[in-house]
Formats: structure tokens, sequence, C-alpha cells
């Protein structure tokens, strides 16, 4: 056995990328703290506190952008909390958000956060600027791409463009304030001639008036939080998991799931991460001495063995150790023998 073929098999995205999408989202451990996208919600922040807001939104993870109705928490798409995701996002739908559109999306949510924080549609000039709130919405619409009336920020198709403000008067807003938020945008200057000047001067005085005053609204019920998302990856988009499997060949879910199965909530028991940390050294020197087998080569597998225990949240019985230790010692080399044999572990 080749270690570094073994480690290319152990590590390839092929591998990586079936044990993802075979996972259910809510099982992924994924939290915005130490995120890719963490450093574009301190930036949001940032320009928040440029004109002086006591208001800051809020953010948390979920299927798509979007805050809930009239809650001022800004929901971002779960994929974007993890590279791997990102790049099976780009796999499967053709694109995923660069830098700029990042912070577009954000400064957009931004305003819907801060209309709802508020209730800024109940103002007696954001109706008149704006149209009804109530309004119904829609998901269809027909833009005017030549209309000045409103101003151009986030593109939503190659159809529409630049013409999302144009969806719905909370919309409108969203997009104006995000405009307006924009640092060195220009928009005095970029929108002078255009009637939709009016909203944007608007929006100044607006944020001008409520900047030092506490929001009305703060929390309020989540749609689709990550915790909710009980469907795996590959459902998500709408696919099986299973087609992506026979390129798996450093697939070990199955093999493990058989020696550490399922337990009762009242049988005690430790993670079988742990379990297989505490013993990496005793069962590297025991396959190693019967095996043929690399130390090296040994550890490698059980590391990769520990990181989707961890991973599938599986547990190991607190009971005599002997049973169970035979059990890895056999499957590592059951694993080593098929390696030698097939080029990798998946059946």
């Amino acid at each position: 056995m080749s270690a570094a073929r073994l480690r290319s098999v152990i590590n390839a995205w092929e591998t990586v990328r079936y044990e993802l999408l075979n996972t259910r989202v809510c099982d992924l451990g994924l939290r915005l703290q130490g995120s890719p996208i963490e450093p574009y919600l301190r930036h949001l922040e940032a320009e928040f506190k440029a004109p002086g807001f006591v208001f800051q939104p809020r953010f948390y993870l979920s299927d798509s952008w979007g805050c809930p109705d009239e809650v001022p928490i800004i929901g971002i798409p779960f994929y974007l909390a993890d590279k791997r995701l990102m790049r099976i996002e780009q796999e499967q739908t053709g694109e995923v958000e660069d830098a700029s559109d990042l912070m577009k999306y954000l400064r957009h949510e931004g305003g819907h956060a801060i209309n709802y924080a508020y209730r800024l549609w109940e103002d007696p000039e954001w109706t008149p600027t704006f149209g009804r709130f109530t309004k119904a919405y829609r998901d269809a619409f027909d833009p005017d791409p030549f209309s000045r009336n409103f101003v151009r920020h986030i593109a939503h198709g190659r159809l529409h463009r630049t013409t999302y403000a144009q969806k719905h008067p909370d919309e409108d807003f969203a997009e104006t304030f995000a405009i307006w938020l924009t640092p060195r945008s220009g928009w005095r200057k970029r929108y002078e001639n255009w009637p939709a000047m009016k909203k944007l001067l608007y929006v100044a005085r607006l944020m001008r008036r409520i900047r030092h005053k506490q929001p009305l609204r703060t929390s309020g019920p989540l749609i689709e939080p990550v915790s909710a998302l009980t469907m795996t990856l590959a459902e998500h988009y709408g696919q099986r998991a299973e087609r992506f499997r026979a390129n798996a060949q450093g697939f070990v879910d199955d093999k493990l799931r058989i020696v550490f199965p399922e337990l009762r909530t009242d049988v005690a028991s430790i993670p079988a991460q742990t379990f297989l940390r505490r013993r990496r050294r005793t069962l590297t020197q025991r396959i190693a001495r019967w095996s043929g087998m690399d130390p090296e080569e040994i550890e490698m597998v059980l590391v990769k063995l520990e990181d989707r225990a961890r991973a599938l949240g599986l547990r190991a019985r607190n009971e005599p150790e002997t049973e169970r230790l035979v059990d890895v010692a056999s499957l590592v080399t059951a694993m080593a023998v098929q390696f030698n044999n097939t080029g990798g572990f998946a059946l």
C-alpha cells in the first residue's frame, strides 16, 4: 500500500462530496462563527455603525437569502458557511456568490431588516414613495429594464437583470436602502436626474431620523433555520446521493455504522471518535504487527475513521473494550486488503 496513494483516496474530492451529499443538512455542523461568510457579516455591521445606527442586524443560517416576514434577522444560505459546500453549490447550480454579490445581498437584506425593526412602512411618507407594503407578493413580475423610477442593484437573473426593485414595494425600499448604504456608491451623482432620486433622498432623511433610536423589534420566528433542515444535502438539490457513490473510493461510513451501531439513549456510551482516538496507538501497533501495513498508513486510516465517526455522531458502548478493539482492528485490516485489491474502500 502506498501512503501517498492512500492519502489521495482518503482526501479525494469525490469521497468528500459523497460524504457531504449523504449527510442531513442539520447534521453538517454549520455555524457562522469562523465561516467564510463571517468577514462579510462583520463588514455589513461596520457599514451600519458608520452612520451611527443603534440597530445592528442579526444573522442565521437558512436554506436561502431573506428575512422572515417582518422579522429583522437576516437568513444566510447555509452553503456559504463551508467552502466545500460552496463548491458543491457551484457544481449543482452553476454559480455561487462572489465577494461583490455577497455584499449586495447583505445590504439588500439589511434594508429589509431595518424596515422590519422600525416598522418603517408605517411612516406617512413610505407608502406614497414606495407603494403599499401589504401589496400581494408574487415571484413573477414584468419589469421595465429602462425605468429610472427604481434604483439598480441586485442582478435578478439574465432576464430581469438589475430590476429587482420593481418586484414589490418592500423590495424597492430594500434596494434603495442598499444603494444609500453602499460606501462610495456616488448615488447623488449617479441618480441625479432620475425620479428614483426622490426615494434615495427620503431614505437618507428617514435614516437620519431613526439611527439613534432603539428598534421596535429585534426577534421573531425564523423560517427554515439550518437546525430544521432534515433533508440530506443531495435531497436539497433534488438529487440522489447514490449516483455519486461510485467515485467515492474513500467512503467508510457504512463500515463505521456496522462497528458502532445506533444505541438506545439509555445505554451508557461515549463518542465513537473518543473511543478510537484513545486507542489509536494500541490499534496502530497491533494492526501493524499482523497486517504488514506501515504504521503511518494505519494511523491515516484511523484518523479518517475518527473524523467520520464525529461527523456521523456515532457512539460506542461504555463496556470492556476487547470486542470493539477486535472489530476496529479487523475493519482496518479488511480495508487494507480491499484497498490493495481495488484501490479504494467503497464497495
